[in-house]
């Protein structure tokens, strides 16, 4: 067995205006295989929507530095997690101090219990009003962009917005499912979430001049008063219960999509984790994999991940800022 040895260097880049990005370079040699690990942490006060269009400075360049060597001449798949769009307005569960989902829904208690389902629907009919009007930002339209070009497989995601494939995205492979599809637990039959808002609203009627704050997945914060007034609306087929096509807590990655995620993980020859924390086992799974296949894998997060001991290039800045940067590299060659 060989003794691990780390050597740690940080390097500040030449600041130009407002952008400070730090370099952290990790060497490490195992009993497995050797890596360098380098990661970028960003510190500029730029917009998060900016694309980076005409930022050719030697500190823009330098923000996708790490990952450039991973990436060049490898055929990439994205695994993408809410980091991915929280710059389009849908907020995550471990920015601005949170540390994780609050009272979840729970996979097995909303299949049980009226009242949960009565607590989801309520609050994501809020939700549902602001969630639909989120558009892709720069970052969904990078990784388009670079399927387009064959040079990205195609994206395995955790989330449930369909920002993918709305940005032009043509292989996504939906982990969680996704919210604008809604199906009938007793009879299967599916219904798309705009015309079940409809028929909430008019069962429920003034609902939406409720005020609340925005959670992530299209959740609303509500208090329980309000909840406890709210008309659930059943299948229009066989009356039965409605829930969101989607993966609650507790609940399992059905067997097809988790077989069409490792398909498409096969086809690539590098991983890039998107705005993921990678708690979460269904994401942290491919991870696991790749490392074990000794694939190269680069994540692109705003803090610390799951993986941040077996990755070889870590960006931590917006997605949104980064992404149309790479792109930008990887296509000029």
């Amino acid at each position: 067995m060989t003794t691990d040895t780390t050597s740690i260097s940080t390097i500040r880049c030449r600041p130009a205006l407002t952008r400070t990005p730090t370099i952290t370079s990790r060497s490490a040699t195992s009993t497995s295989t050797a890596r360098t690990s380098i990661t970028i942490t960003d510190t500029s006060h730029q917009s998060p929507t900016d694309d980076g269009a005409d930022d050719d400075t030697d500190d823009g360049q330098g923000l996708v530095a790490p990952l450039l060597p991973l990436l060049r001449g490898r055929r990439i798949v994205a695994l993408t997690g809410a980091g991915c769009s929280t710059e389009s307005g849908i907020p995550d569960y471990r920015s601005n101090g949170r540390s994780g989902p609050r009272n979840p829904i729970q996979h097995d208690a909303f299949l049980r219990r009226d009242d949960v389902r009565r607590r989801y629907w309520a609050r994501a009919t809020l939700g549902w009003a602001r969630f639909r009007t989120a558009a892709p930002n720069p970052a969904h339209h990078a990784l388009a962009a670079l399927e387009e070009a064959g040079l990205l497989a195609g994206v395995i995601t955790q989330n449930v917005d369909r920002l993918h494939h709305r940005a032009g995205s043509r292989r996504v492979v939906e982990l969680h499912g996704a919210l604008s599809e809604v199906k009938c637990l007793r009879c299967g039959r599916a219904e798309e979430r705009d015309g079940l808002q409809r028929r909430l609203l008019q069962a429920n009627p003034g609902w939406l001049q409720i005020g609340a704050d925005a959670l992530p997945d299209g959740d609303s914060d509500l208090p329980a008063e309000l909840v406890a007034g709210f008309r659930l609306v059943e299948c229009g087929r066989c009356g039965g219960e409605l829930k969101p096509d989607v993966v609650f807590f507790g609940g399992n990655v059905p067997e097809p999509t988790l077989a069409a995620a490792w398909e498409l993980f096969a086809a690539g020859e590098v991983l890039l984790v998107v705005g993921s924390s990678l708690t979460v086992y269904s994401g942290f799974r491919f991870v696991r994999r790749a490392r074990e296949l000794e694939l190269p894998i680069a994540v692109i997060n705003i803090g610390p991940t799951r993986a941040d001991d077996l990755v070889q290039a870590k960006v931590s800045a917006p997605a949104s800022r980064v992404l149309p940067r790479l792109a930008r590299q990887l296509l000029s060659l």
